[in-house]
């Protein structure tokens, strides 16, 4: 009876503490999607490739993350589309130190060729006017190819 308590006790904390895996892939990424998993989104903007109006210039080092907790598929072809990938996006209002109160618009999309595009826009909360609107063009964080966006998920 000890040693069931002790292997409960042991499990409970297991779970407690386990890390989360990280998806390295497109493939794994529509696996642990289509299976159910929360995927949590993590982007180092500063890895990432700033396009403003055509021009790449210096990205921001800055961080945010999200959770796709609504995403959509869509295969090669669908849309016309080339690749095939999983588009998520979520909006928040949030402070800024310049904007005042915006609304915190970004889009990921994740391509089949582990590309990334991420698009962050500010919008006033009250016309939606946009206050800032910028694109991001990363890969996947494979914890070898020093990708912008590392996509996690519970084992």
């Amino acid at each position: 009876m000890k040693h069931l308590i002790t292997a409960a006790v042991l499990l409970f904390c297991s779970t407690l503490y386990s890390q989360p895996k990280l998806i390295t892939d497109f493939t794994s990424l529509m696996s642990e999607l289509k299976s159910g998993k929360d995927v949590r989104v993590i982007i180092d903007y500063g890895k990432c490739s700033l396009i403003i109006e055509g021009e790449e210039s210096d990205a921001p080092k800055a961080i945010g993350g999200m959770n796709m907790d609504t995403f959509e598929f869509f295969d090669v072809g669908v849309v016309r589309n080339e690749l095939a990938y999983v588009t998520s996006s979520e909006t928040v209002l949030i402070g800024h130190p310049f904007y005042g109160y915006v609304y915190n618009y970004a889009k990921l999309r994740i391509y089949s060729d582990n590309s990334v595009e991420i698009i962050a826009r500010y919008l006033d909360p009250n016309t939606y006017e946009v206050k800032m609107d910028e694109t991001f063009k990363t890969m996947i964080n494979n914890s070898e190819n020093g990708g912008g966006v590392s996509l996690f998920c519970e084992d």
